[in-house]
């Protein structure tokens, strides 16, 4: 049995009707838009609804999930490849039983690895998948190749986006880069979008509609609205002490907003997208070109 062959079967075993966890990658257009706010304080309230989450940490060098959280990891996932940490390592626990990963130092670290070690990866990956409901992915911003692949591997997406101008554009830039690659499937991908940061004198819906309606008419991508959040100074004040804004200002319109969209997540849980693709899964599509 070839190496190919070998990770084919165990992705094989790994879809058999058992625990998967559902993996959801939160993107943006640009960076500054509060997309890994809105990862960390997601998964808060996911695990408040009785979910077991882990935030992998996917901006790679920039370390924004720890520094939000105040708290420094000791390992990462390039010491699970490299230096034979074990996947319990490399999980680093948060607030209110979320687990965080960091992603190390780049991609490029996962591009350079060897059949074995893809194979090695992705027995791993299998363990999270068995011990974890909900993986969520806080990408880096913008179209980077590092970005474009974990968001085209995806199954469930989640865009934010702000009504700044070049924000919109920005999404949209990204939508269709995301287009464009051939691994990228429309029929195996949800993309949900958050107009964040929105004032009073503006309709995060009527943003979300007209990109939408130029997204499905240009792209043919046909996204779904999860809402909007108002400017809150909450959340910069949170940002600042390095805490979860939905811990430190729990009665807040963003923590109220944040725990709401938890409950919508929860709710439009589909049999498409519950266990589709677990983060095995996604690594295995994510580093295809590696294994053919």
């Amino acid at each position: 049995m070839d190496q190919a062959e070998k990770l084919r079967k165990i992705v094989r075993q790994h879809n058999t009707p058992r625990h998967i966890s559902r993996v959801i990658t939160v993107t943006s257009g640009k960076g500054g838009v509060g997309k890994s706010s809105i990862a960390v304080n997601l998964a808060i309230a996911l695990s408040r609804l009785g979910k077991k989450v882990v935030i992998l940490d996917a901006d790679f060098g920039l370390a924004n999930i720890e520094v939000m959280l105040g708290i420094r990891p000791i390992f990462n996932l390039a010491d699970l490849m490299f230096r034979g940490k074990n996947l319990s390592d490399i999980i680093t626990m948060g607030p209110e039983n979320i687990g965080f990963i960091s992603g190390g130092s780049g991609i490029q670290e996962l591009t350079n690895l060897t059949k074995d070690q893809i194979i090695y990866l992705i027995r791993k990956l299998v363990e999270l998948d068995r011990t974890v409901d909900i993986v969520i992915i806080d990408t880096g911003a913008g179209i980077a190749d590092s970005v474009l692949e974990f968001v085209a591997a995806s199954s469930e997406v989640l865009l934010v986006t702000t009504p700044e101008p070049t924000s919109i554009t920005d999404a949209y830039a990204l939508l269709k880069t995301l287009n464009r690659k051939s691994e990228f499937s429309i029929a195996d991908t949800t993309i949900k979008m958050i107009t964040n940061r929105v004032t009073p004198d503006e309709d995060g819906e009527e943003i979300f509609e007209k990109l939408n309606i130029v997204v499905n008419r240009f792209l043919k991508l046909k996204m779904m609205y999860l809402g909007h959040i108002p400017v809150d100074k909450a959340v910069s004040k949170a940002v600042m002490k390095q805490r979860p804004a939905i811990c430190e200002y729990p009665n807040s319109n963003f923590s109220k907003l944040i725990t709401e969209f938890a409950k919508q997540l929860c709710d439009d849980e589909p049999d498409e997208i519950r266990g589709k693709k677990g983060i095995a899964q996604l690594f295995s599509n994510l580093l295809k070109s590696k294994i053919k």
